[in-house]
């Protein structure tokens, strides 16, 4: 056989530009992410500035078509680059997926032709800072439950509710809103069932405001989050996504690729402790030779790369996948069991990692000065929020029943 005819494919970097893509993460990361990211952990602050300099790389509006200010690019390049930047920053990450796949991404599926094309520039270019509002302080998982409302009244709605944990609610320390939220309220009832829909309201709108930052979180502690009020908030009718009652569709639509990057953060995170605790276990030495040289900690290290390989795997074949896809953003076949599996054990394998490494490292793991600790506590909120680990093993166990044929 010629060296000519020898097939070779990088699951990870399955296309040149992907290899770009990542080398260009993982320089800006290393210049300009790593430095900042313990002292913003420590601040509970959201970098705005480093945030808007994401446009300059592009990855704003990443999955947006060119036509509309994005690039244009798929969902393993998606995954590329949430794997990399919350494999320094998780909390600058998450504040990115909040913007970038949970608004940007679904806007520009869901959103009208008129509406892309009014506001999906400034959503790429970093002068519009915006999130997704769907939970509520009595409400998460359970969307139908929500109790937000719009109502119809001459050629506007009047919304009431409020909406709790939402990522990019507030921007900076004053607690200025958002740009923009991507909002889900009610609108009605058919059949016995509410109609949920979904309204593009702007920081202007009269009536919408920050209720509280939420402070003394476990981790994610760079991205801000909070509680988002609307009282009588007048949002025009040109607001509305889609027709009344199409959110469930907005939302099924976008679920796919926002659980696959949250999985992708799960991946950074794993691959950042695992380097941690090989590094500490090479150069530290306990009664004459390496760490490595004891049992246990080879189990802790050969585990987590066991584990951390195998997620990865499944991650990018599924992203692939997606890819492939005539739409990457709807439904392949077991494309929703399969977002839903990636997520459910990569986030609880990052967390085992995490907590491995702090477990290597002993003492100098549990203090903030080593990123482990960051990584540690930053891990746990990937098993709850974007789909709890509940919802996951649900939404599986019926697909499965459904359609048995998914297990081959």
């Amino acid at each position: 056989m010629s060296d000519q005819s020898v097939f070779t494919f990088d699951l990870y970097n399955p296309l040149p530009e992907h290899q770009m893509i990542r080398e260009s993460l993982r320089s800006f990361v290393q210049a300009e992410v790593e430095p900042q990211a313990l002292e913003f952990d420590r601040k509970e602050q959201f970098n705005q500035p480093l945030f808007r300099k994401l446009a300059d790389l592009g990855i704003l509006g990443i999955t947006v078509p060119e036509a509309y200010g994005g690039s244009g690019q798929d969902v393993v390049s998606a995954v590329i680059v949430h794997e990399e930047l919350s494999a320094s920053d998780p909390g600058l990450c998450l504040a990115y997926l909040a913007h970038s796949m949970l608004l940007v991404n679904n806007f520009a599926v869901n959103a009208s032709e008129e509406q892309k094309r009014k506001y999906l520039p400034n959503m790429c270019n970093g002068q519009w800072i915006g999130g997704m509002a769907m939970s509520e302080p009595a409400v998460g998982t359970d969307v139908l439950g929500m109790q937000t409302t719009a109502v119809k009244k001459d050629d506007q709605y009047i919304i009431n509710g409020r909406k709790m944990w939402i990522t990019n609610g507030t921007v900076d320390e004053k607690g200025t809103p958002a740009d923009c939220i991507l909002l889900y309220a009610k609108t009605g009832e058919k059949n016995g069932r509410p109609l949920i829909s979904t309204f593009l309201v702007e920081k202007t709108h009269k009536g919408f405001s920050v209720g509280q930052k939420i402070r003394d979180k476990t981790g994610m502690r760079a991205s801000n989050t909070a509680e988002l009020v609307f009282e009588d908030c007048q949002v025009p009718a040109s607001a509305l996504i889609g027709k009344e009652g199409d959110s469930i569709l907005h939302m099924m639509r976008n679920l796919e690729i926002e659980r696959l990057t949250l999985a992708a953060m799960s991946l950074g995170i794993a691959r950042r402790s695992l380097e941690a605790m090989n590094r500490y276990a090479t150069e530290r030495e306990a009664f004459g030779k390496p760490l490595r040289e004891f049992g246990q900690i080879q189990k802790y290290i050969a585990d987590s790369y066991a584990e951390y390989k195998a997620c990865r795997a499944y991650v990018y074949d599924v992203a692939r996948q997606m890819s492939r896809s005539q739409d990457s953003h709807s439904a392949v076949i077991g494309g929703r069991i399969n977002s839903d599996g990636a997520k459910l054990v990569s986030t609880t394998m990052a967390k085992n990692v995490a907590d491995r490494a702090m477990q290597v490292l002993g003492g100098y793991g549990y203090v903030g000065e080593y990123v482990v600790e960051r990584l540690w506590r930053d891990a746990k909120l990937l098993e709850i929020g974007g789909g709890t680990l509940e919802a996951h093993q649900k939404n599986m166990t019926r697909d499965l029943a459904k359609d048995p044929q998914l297990v081959f």
